[in-house]
């Protein structure tokens, strides 16, 4: 370890402390964080902020600009938070919902609207309650923070691929304290030696934005324990009657509610919002919404159901009271129209989920409106995910989300264990990731044993 010695005085740390003492070294601390997406970039941020001239912060992105995926995610607007009451908002994150909360506590959603504001980026509260900038665009964002980097000295390093460490990484820390971090630069293999390092390395979808999940294999030589990676936030395919894929590939389907079976096996609350047909299943936010335990569903069993609310603003007795009236020579089409407004692909849906023999009953008719069944037989790939779930188990991990199997080594954002629905909540999550793995990286390398009064 570069020699240090106690230095008396009061430093506000990562975790906004001012009691925290830290010592001063005779070198800086030399800091590596490899990832250049939200949890890199915000680590990077709040290292270099707390500790300035004790550490030289540099980022390393394998692509040629960092942020990649957060500017291609923010053209449809950059949903960068939600509002709703923090004791719902931790939920989210079930099943991990008690690994993340205390994390999500300390960078709670506030605390990014007052960031963005920071850099000069206004946020509204939308009719959905998701967060966005008043402009909807994540570039903006992303070139003040970047100067805000530059202006906190953080050295960035582009176009330089994670190839593992150097020389392998042993259960103890190496004799000089140091980590050997390995890449693959432009001009060649690059190692640079670290006192800490921070791996901010993303999922595994969007692989021609950066996440593609190689560090996998790198992390897993090394002894720590992962989960394979898995699509979250994603379609799910269905076989469509290829009359129906022909006329309603990229049809949405509005004002329609899901649910599907739940953690404890019973049918999850009817979630609102919209879906789109797509030629071989069925994807949009209403989807994504319950894509977790629809995953679920297709790891156990090899099949999942998705029910479907084609109706959802009408009670159930009104609709079959709708259905049953006389139609006399008017078609089921018609009928259905001038009762309930119904045609389209909710009707071209309602065939094609169901047999001939339904439209016998009426009563049956109206029960399937209100509640559809729709079989699933596995989800999209995971590179057209959103996101993804699996990674660096939690037992691999201190509280401080430093590697067990890796002292000096860190992990935040969507490379662990984790996931949580679209909506402002997998942001949130990276930030917080990243607020702890930065808070622990100063323990880290200033432990309060060392710090005089």
């Amino acid at each position: 370890m570069v020699s240090e010695h106690p230095q008396q005085g009061r430093c506000r740390g990562v975790s906004g402390d001012p009691a925290r003492l830290v010592p001063a070294r005779l070198v800086p601390a030399r800091i590596v964080i490899v990832g250049g997406g939200p949890a890199g970039l915000y680590a990077a941020e709040l290292l270099a902020a707390a500790l300035p001239g004790r550490a030289v912060v540099t980022l390393y992105d394998a692509m040629p600009s960092p942020g990649r995926k957060f500017l291609l995610a923010g053209r449809g607007g950059l949903n960068l938070t939600h509002s709703e009451p923090l004791e719902r908002f931790v939920t989210r994150y079930a099943p991990q919902q008690d690994w993340l909360t205390p994390m999500v506590q300390a960078c709670p959603p506030q605390a990014l609207r007052d960031w963005a504001a920071g850099l000069g980026i206004e946020t509204f509260v939308g009719t959905s309650g998701r967060v966005f900038p008043t402009d909807f665009k994540a570039a903006p964002l992303m070139r003040a923070w970047l100067r805000r980097l530059r202006a906190l000295g953080v050295q960035m390093m582009v176009r330089h691929r994670w190839t593992g460490f150097a020389p392998a990484p042993a259960p103890a820390p190496a004799p000089n304290g140091l980590t050997g971090v390995t890449f693959q630069a432009p001009d060649g293999p690059v190692t640079v030696q670290a006192d800490a390092v921070l791996l901010a390395l993303g999922g595994g979808s969007w692989a021609r934005l950066g996440s593609d999940g190689a560090w996998m294999p790198l992390l897993e030589q090394a002894g720590v324990a992962v989960r394979p990676l898995r699509p979250a936030n994603c379609g799910f395919l269905r076989v469509w009657t290829p009359d129906f894929a022909a006329r309603f590939a990229g049809t949405p389907l509005k004002a329609i509610a899901v649910r599907t079976c739940g953690d404890d096996g019973t049918l999850t609350p009817w979630r609102k919002g919209e879906a789109v047909v797509s030629a071989d299943g069925l994807e949009g936010s209403v989807i994504y919404a319950v894509s977790r335990l629809l995953r679920q569903q297709l790891e156990q069993a090899g099949a999942a159901r998705l029910h479907l609310d084609l109706l959802p603003d009408r009670p159930a007795g009104a609709v079959t009271a709708a259905v049953c009236r006389p139609r006399g020579s008017r078609s089921w089409s018609t009928h259905l129209k001038k009762e309930l407004g119904l045609d389209g692909v909710k009707l071209a849906l309602l065939r094609d989920c169901t047999g001939p023999d339904l439209w016998a009953d009426p009563r049956r008719v109206a029960a399937a409106l209100k509640d559809l069944a729709v079989d699933l037989s596995g989800p999209r790939p995971i590179d057209e995910a959103i996101s993804t779930a699996g990674g660096v188990c939690r037992d691999a991990l201190t509280d401080d989300l430093q590697l067990k199997a890796l002292p000096g080594v860190f992990c935040a954002g969507e490379m662990l264990d984790w996931e949580a629905p679209t909506g402002g909540y997998l942001l949130t999550g990276c930030y917080a990731t990243a607020r702890r793995a930065a808070d622990g990286i100063e323990r880290f390398l200033y432990p309060l044993s060392q710090c005089s009064a």
